[in-house]
């Protein structure tokens, strides 16, 4: 099962937005590993429904550890951008209960961020 993790929105930094990105890609859950072909581990086809890819339909999803025996090793997962913005658009579900900027302001970084990735998929 998939583990999700909840992104700080404490970065009011001129970055925000690039660093917002990379929280937001970094927090969406994976697949499993394990059960994905050899051109969605090497990035070649999107990691959640096996479309192939382009430069302009991929969303590299920044870079992942995976453990095995003897140590970890990273790899790099890439989404189609309307896979991407589906799980955006669920993660915003988790995310925006528990964050006191979402409650206070439309403008949390974090919040605006899973936007874009959301019209970015259509």
């Amino acid at each position: 099962m998939a583990e999700t993790t909840q992104a700080a929105c404490t970065d009011d930094s001129p970055t925000t937005t690039q660093t917002a990105r990379e929280r937001v890609l970094a927090a969406l859950p994976l697949p499993p590993l394990d059960g994905l072909s050899e051109a969605q581990v090497r990035g070649a086809t999107c990691v959640w429904d096996g479309v192939a890819l382009t430069s302009l339909t991929a969303v590299d999803l920044g870079p992942r550890p995976k453990r095995r025996p003897g140590g970890t090793y990273q790899w790099f997962p890439r989404g189609c951008r309307r896979c991407v913005g589906r799980r955006a658009y669920r993660y915003l579900f988790d995310h925006a209960p528990g964050c006191e900027h979402c409650q206070k302001s439309p403008t949390c970084p974090i919040a605006v961020e899973v936007h874009r990735l959301i019209r970015e998929g259509h």
